[in-house]
């Protein structure tokens, strides 16, 4: 099948490369030009677990191209993805549609045949309406059908994601674009569902799911204070929790709250979807205030455990809203640094794959680390935010070696409890 995607960021690029690897023709189109030029010389502009020797390997095959011209990359294409951004609106926080809207009338513009068109940015309920009133209206002789097909790809875990999908949603309004989705997934009819919905309910699966999985980290998080209070230990009342088939042990894991590029934007987004259709979405409110005081409340215990500000550094492990990314986007920890550093705390950084996005955000207000043992050195506290593999893996008799003061605090809980004070630590993690 030929496959045009518009968009090369967090979805467009993965989805790309991983549908070229299914033995599609792939052209994907975005109007930054450098970074064309990039992907088109074997240079991969973002990090997830695996896509870069798919990225190569397909490239190398030329079943995955670049190119700055919409016109270039609709020629032959069976099915075009919209996969631009849908940034929240700076005072209402709804999704922007400006990226989605001017993508469609490009694609008006350069559309000469039959095809299918999908959104795979979030959108909100009733874009795929709007979509193709545009599409008529800026071409009136196009031919095509306007589907909703969102994608459900965990930033960090993409291409396993892509290739194991608990589910396929398909938002569809008639029959006719039904056999070229059947025939795209069809590598997965035996291993996933596909679901066929009509296209408001499939608008609305994607924001309802990312919307509760919020609550769901809201909820742990409440959760690990009481547990904090009471002297129970969260990480056992999760592990209780998670036994019930009804609630699954997957998002049960406390820490500073939730980021990134998806759950920020889209709770935001339900919730003005709510008020505007008089819907009283009181749990997606109560979720979205209460990661915003988390930050807060997190940046202020981490003040609490330095003695000296004027002369203490602390050590800061992790800038990425989650492992296996380098996606620094409403990152929790980057939004606790920014709040330390408003108190004149001296911080030095280090993150496996983040450090350069960090930099774009954070400047020259911080030290960055080549390694974790470089950023403990000479700390009088270190700071643990994202939950990469290798802080597991930290030796406390190095990190105890290097600190000028022994005092941890975990906020994903990597390190052994009884093995830091076991050290000596002052050790703190969460609900614990």
């Amino acid at each position: 099948m030929n496959i045009c995607i518009i968009g090369t960021g967090y979805v467009g690029l993965p989805s790309g490369a991983c549908f070229a690897e299914l033995g599609n023709n792939v052209i994907c189109v975005d109007i930054d030009g450098k970074k064309i030029n990039e992907l088109n010389n074997g240079k991969i502009t973002l990090y997830e677990e695996g896509l870069e020797e798919i990225f190569l390997r397909n490239l190398e095959n030329k079943k995955l191209k670049f190119t700055t011209s919409i016109k270039e990359g609709l020629k032959n294409a069976d099915l075009i993805l919209i996969a631009v951004g849908t940034p929240p609106h700076p005072l209402t926080k709804e999704a922007d549609l400006k990226y989605i809207y001017a993508a469609v009338r490009d694609i008006a513009k350069n559309l000469d045949h039959y095809a299918v068109i999908a959104t795979k940015s979030t959108v909100p309920v009733g874009t795929g309406d709007e979509i193709e009133k545009i599409l008529l209206q800026e071409n009136p002789k196009a031919q095509f059908d306007v589907i909703s097909l969102p994608e459900f790809l965990r930033e960090g875990f993409a291409v396993y994601d892509f290739f194991n999908p608990d589910r396929i949603v398909v938002g569809l309004n008639s029959q006719k674009p039904k056999k070229v989705i059947e025939e795209l997934y069809a590598p997965f009819k035996n291993k996933s569902q596909i679901l066929f919905v009509n296209r408001r309910s499939s608008e609305t699966i994607k924001y309802a799911s990312n919307a509760f999985l919020a609550i769901k980290i809201h909820y742990i998080n409440e959760m690990a204070d009481f547990c904090e209070k009471t002297g129970a230990d969260i990480l056992e009342v999760a592990k209780g929790m998670g036994l019930d088939n009804r609630i699954g042990n997957r998002f049960l894991n406390p820490g500073p709250g939730y980021g990134g590029s998806c759950f920020p934007k889209d709770t935001q987004a339900m919730a003005f979807m709510g008020k505007k259709n008089d819907v009283n979405l009181s749990l997606i409110d109560s979720a979205i205030k209460g990661n915003e005081e988390r930050k807060d409340k997190i940046a202020q215990k981490i003040l609490s455990y330095i003695d000296d500000l004027k002369n203490d550094q602390v050590a800061i492990l992790g800038l990425a809203f989650k492992d296996g990314t380098d996606d620094c986007r409403e990152s929790p920890a980057v939004e606790i640094v920014s709040k330390l550093l408003k108190e004149g705390v001296k911080i030095h950084a280090y993150d496996p794959k983040a450090m350069e996005l960090a930099k774009s955000i954070l400047k020259d207000q911080i030290k960055y680390a080549k390694d974790a043992y470089e950023a403990i050195k000479d700390s009088s506290l270190l700071v643990i935010l994202t939950e990469w593999k290798e802080f597991r893996e930290l030796d406390l008799n190095q990190i105890s070696s290097l600190m000028k003061h022994k005092k941890i605090l975990d906020f994903r809980n990597l390190l052994d409890k009884e093995k830091a004070l076991e050290a000596g630590f002052v050790y703190s993690g969460v609900g614990r």
